[in-house]
């Protein structure tokens, strides 16, 4: 059911000129990723199906986007003083690559379980990590204890407004290359993507439909939903979607995703494989189970879309042995 006025605070809501001022701010140095039709589930679903694929983007993975905008929105003293953040992987090495690119140092908490390949991305731009905990939780603690002890600038992983406008320039450049899009599907970890594109969409194409998918085993969101406000969820560190494993929703995302989102769904595990190797067979591209869980909701049948359909695939940060050990569990797709 659709949330009630009182339900949502607008207030909280970025706006169509924070989107332009954010696109405005990457321009020219974020990838504006292309938008590409595939028959690889047409059949299935009997609509039209576009992916966004941000392995395409700098980092491999849309969070650039937001990290880029944060960072150029700092003083030159802010940035100066060096910047902080945690992330379960690729936040982390977007702010990495934000911060090299305009000079400053980075320093990254990212969990004990961080995948390989995003552990070594953030390394090699540079960046000082620790590691510290599973969850969301356990590394912000660190981080904040380190920026506090050193006196470095916070780059918050979702739950900011520069940081939703940043994300939210993907669903401007959907709205721009399909102007009759019918619906999205986005992932959901803490919200800053899901809230920005969400938000984007609505204010270009009030009428399309923005459906959410979390996994199974971490839907902070859906709790929250039912509840009426962000709850955390017990810590799920096994789960394969890395990216999505947030156990508790942003405030200001879920004002956003109350506001905006039509539906959430969750996804399980099991489907996950398989939508990767979709992905590779069909569309020739690598994604990570965070980033191919829209096409196992769409593949699985967990999302009846309406009209020309975009499916965000989010990112494509996993080594060669993990990828071909999960895909080596898929079917042979077809």
């Amino acid at each position: 059911m659709p949330p009630t006025a009182t339900q949502v605070r607008t207030d909280a809501l970025v706006s169509l000129d924070d989107l332009r001022a954010a696109a405005r701010a990457i321009a020219g140095v974020a990838v504006r990723t292309p938008l590409l039709a595939t028959d690889a589930l047409e059949k299935q679903v009997s609509v039209p199906v576009f992916v966004k694929p941000e392995m395409m983007q700098r980092g491999g993975a849309f969070k650039f986007r937001g990290a880029y905008t944060f960072l150029s929105s700092l003083s030159a003293a802010d940035r100066a003083r060096g910047v902080i953040t945690a992330s379960s992987g690729n936040h982390g090495q977007a702010v990495a690559l934000a911060a090299k690119l305009f000079g400053v140092p980075a320093t990254i908490v990212m969990p004990t379980t961080v995948p390989r390949a995003k552990k070594a991305g953030a390394v090699r731009l540079g960046a000082r990590c620790f590691y510290e905990g599973v969850t969301t939780a356990e590394r912000m603690a660190k981080a904040k204890e380190i920026q506090e002890a050193e006196g470095l600038t916070m780059v918050p992983p979702f739950d900011d407004p520069t940081i939703i406008a940043g994300q939210g320039t993907m669903g401007l450049e959907i709205c721009e290359d399909l102007p009759n899009v019918g619906t999205v599907i986005v992932p959901i970890g803490g919200g800053g993507l899901s809230s920005g594109v969400a938000r984007a969409v609505k204010l270009l194409a009030p009428g399309a439909r923005v459906i959410g998918v979390e996994p199974e085993g971490s839907p902070k969101f859906s709790k929250a939903r039912e509840a009426g406000k962000p709850v955390t969820i017990p810590a799920n560190p096994d789960g394969l979607a890395d990216g999505l494993l947030a156990v508790r929703i942003g405030e200001r995302n879920f004002h956003h995703l109350q506001a905006m989102m039509d539906d959430v769904v969750t996804v399980p595990d099991a489907l996950l494989a398989d939508a990767m190797r979709l992905i590779l067979d069909r569309m020739k591209l690598v994604a990570e189970p965070s980033g191919a869980i829209t096409i196992a909701a769409l593949q699985g049948g967990l999302v009846r879309p309406v009209g020309a359909t975009v499916c965000v695939l989010s990112g494509g940060n996993m080594e060669w042995d993990g990828l071909s050990a999960l895909l080596g569990h898929g079917s042979d797709g077809a």
